[in-house]
């Protein structure tokens, strides 16, 4: 049996000798083709007159008008249907799918709108045509179709082929028809092939072309104006997050990649841009899980002569008016919640919404003892360069977040937390600004800005003292961006929101890889590299043992204080399988683990060790974990269980290692 004489050719975990042997097949016919002079790669153009998708439709559209106008009258129903047969059409697209019956065969073909069946039959096109389609073509080659579309005795509208040509030759199989590609990580990392054979993910990212054009028809109406701004900067503010460096060869002179659109927009805004805004990549160097990458893409504005409040006005408007306009309704399915954005956003100031969801009133929070105390007593983790606005900002990430869940506006956030904005008139701890959360998830930060250039460099002052106390994600002072505001920045209001994450909502997407179309993966080249270096080396060459260096070692001592063994036997250690994991918001040290651990429910369990191990690089692996452990808050998140790690000191240095085992052990196994 030949490879096109099923539906697919390859299974989706097909070997790798059987995928060397199917592409060996396929360079073969290819140089078949090529002694008959018909190499496919010559071939420079196909004019093509429309898409499956369209033709599909104005069939259905004039049979429709046939059947009426024949009355029930079948030789004027007949004449009218072979009447159709007289336009012929120009399709160009992917084979995907081929059913050999003997002198005719029926393939799938799929160009950027649809698919469409296509009836080849060696009558039609030819006997040498058709025995050079069915001996060098394969499932996976790009064609050209050239016939009349009709509907098949079994009721299906297809095209019946007058002409085919191949235009590109597939050398290697597309995965298996009904299994498709299902693997996260093969879906990323080859976005090509799960763009063919998935097509809900093509419609995704359809859908956020339109998104994004949505948003610059709405601003464009309402006078906004589109610049560009540098990417490459001496100072990346405008954001906490640590940058990424690189280095100008031509300028000898290091610079960093934005994180933030906010500080040339305000510069134009001081030329007399009066409403600006840039859509455009920024680059944050910090962890991957499923809503965040390091580099995504911003839209940031600023209006001259208003201030947060009018921000909040035009958020609303504008996330409605994109909903209507790309999804054709207001309301949106997010997992298992339907999202309203018709209706008025709810409005809550920060302190109200922490006094809503864990009954503490900051307002009776005076200093920073006191935000400790009931930080502490509440299980809120703090660190010591923490001040009070920074505490009731936790309480908020602990607390409220996760109620969020339709659009609702948070306001008036405290001064430390937000170093660019305008200090509230009647309470001057707490600034002008507002998030706006939906399912859970902020989607949007904007502020009446700071134009004060006194206020201005006293919290750049601060954020430098918060920058040499160990907060890597401070500002530091921007001298050129003062002297902008000394020279006058009128009162001013800005908006900045993630365009992923606004995909995300509007394609119910869970994961921000989903709405990106090549997201940040780890490389795997070094693997690669160091395998091609293991294959030519000589045989005869003995592998080099590692010296581990032990000296410098210091671990703890061992208890002295025996447990006796019924107490020990009580502790259910089993193997669990990460599923997911993610650092925790505003946590440098937490991630969070989704995890299998055989139960058929999926177990929550915190481990504080981001400063060791990013999370992609620990999903899929077995872990160990105590499962029996009470449930313990930890940020807002109840951790149900302890993950198990080795640790020491290497000199001064801590060392921890999360235990890892087999993965050949499943989920749930007991350890003994």
């Amino acid at each position: 049996m030949s490879e096109n004489q099923v539906n697919s050719p390859v299974q989706a975990e097909e070997p790798v000798q059987d995928i060397n042997i199917l592409k060996k097949d396929r360079l073969d016919k290819l140089a078949g083709l090529r002694e008959l002079g018909k190499d496919p790669f010559e071939i420079t153009k196909f004019d093509v007159t429309g898409h499956a998708a369209d033709y599909k439709a104005e069939y259905e559209a004039r049979e429709a008008e046939v059947i009426a106008a024949a009355g029930g009258d079948e030789e004027k129903l007949s004449a009218g249907l072979e009447a159709l047969n007289e336009n012929i059409i120009r399709i160009a697209g992917r084979i995907m799918s081929w059913r050999d019956m003997g002198k005719a065969n029926f393939i799938d073909v799929r160009d950027v709108s649809d698919r469409i069946q296509v009836y080849i039959r060696s009558n039609d096109v030819g006997a040498d045509l058709f025995k050079e389609f069915k001996k060098k073509w394969d499932i996976g080659d790009i064609i050209g179709v050239e016939g009349y579309v009709f509907r098949t005795r079994k009721g299906e509208i297809s095209i019946h082929a007058k002409n085919i040509v191949l235009l590109s030759k597939s050398l290697l199989p597309l995965p298996e028809k009904w299994h498709g590609l299902k693997d996260p990580d093969t879906r990323y990392r080859q976005r090509y092939v799960d763009l063919i054979v998935n097509p809900e993910v093509k419609d995704t990212f359809i859908k956020r072309s339109k998104i994004i054009a949505s948003i610059r028809r709405y601003l464009d109406t309402q006078g906004f104006i589109e610049v560009e701004t540098p990417m490459l900067v001496s100072n990346a503010g405008g954001a906490a997050a640590r940058p990424f460096e690189t280095h100008y060869n031509a300028l000898d002179e290091d610079v960093k990649l934005r994180i933030s659109l906010e500080l040339y927009l305000k510069r134009l805004i001081v030329g007399g841009l009066e409403r600006v805004y840039e859509i455009g990549r920024v680059f944050r160097n910090e962890g991957v899980d499923t809503r965040h990458n390091p580099e995504f893409t911003l839209m940031e504005l600023y209006q001259a002569y208003t201030d947060y409040h009018g921000m909040m006005d035009l958020t609303e408007n504008m996330f409605r008016h994109v909903a209507q306009e790309v999804c054709g309704t207001t309301c949106v399915p997010y997992g298992e919640y339907m999202i309203d954005l018709g209706k008025p956003f709810e409005r809550l100031t920060m302190i109200d919404a922490v006094k809503k969801y864990s009954g503490v009133d900051f307002t009776e929070i005076t200093t920073l003892e006191q935000a400790r105390e009931i930080a502490k007593a509440k299980g809120v983790e703090f660190e010591e360069r923490h001040k009070r606005g920074d505490i009731l900002n936790l309480f908020f990430e602990a607390f409220v977040e996760e109620h969020l869940i339709q659009p609702t506006f948070i306001m008036d956030h405290p001064i430390e937390i937000s170093p660019l904005t305008k200090k509230k008139p009647d309470a001057p701890d707490y600034v002008e600004r507002f998030e706006l959360f939906i399912t859970g998830r902020e989607m949007c930060n904007a502020y009446s800005e700071l134009n004060d250039p006194i206020d201005q460099r006293e919290r750049f002052k601060a954020q430098e003292e918060a920058l040499s106390q160990g907060d890597e994600e401070a500002n530091r002072t921007d001298e050129d961006f003062l002297r902008a505001l000394e020279i006058g920045m009128p009162p001013t209001g800005g908006i900045g929101y993630g365009i992923d994450r606004l995909v995300m909502l509007l394609t119910n997407s869970a994961a921000i890889r989903d709405v990106l179309l090549f997201p940040t993966m780890k490389s795997l080249d070094k693997d690669k590299s160091e395998n091609r270096s293991a294959e030519t080396a000589p045989e005869t060459a003995p592998a080099a043992e590692e010296k581990i260096d032990f000296s410098n070692v210091v671990i703890e001592p061992l208890f002295q204080d025996q447990v006796d063994f019924e107490t020990f036997s009580r502790s259910d250690f089993r193997a669990v399988k990460v599923l997911d994991c993610e650092a925790v918001p505003k946590s440098k040290k937490l991630l969070k683990f989704t995890l299998n651990d055989g139960s058929g429910q999926e177990r929550t369990i915190l481990s504080g060790i981001h400063a060791y191990y990013e999370p992609e690089d620990l999903i899929g692996k077995t872990l160990i974990a105590i499962t029996n452990l009470p449930p313990r808050a930890m940020m807002g998140i109840d951790s149900c269980g302890m993950l198990l790690s080795a640790v020491h000191k290497d000199g001064e240095e801590e060392k921890l290692h999360l235990l890892m085992v087999d993965p050949h052990i499943p989920a749930g196994a007991k350890l003994y």
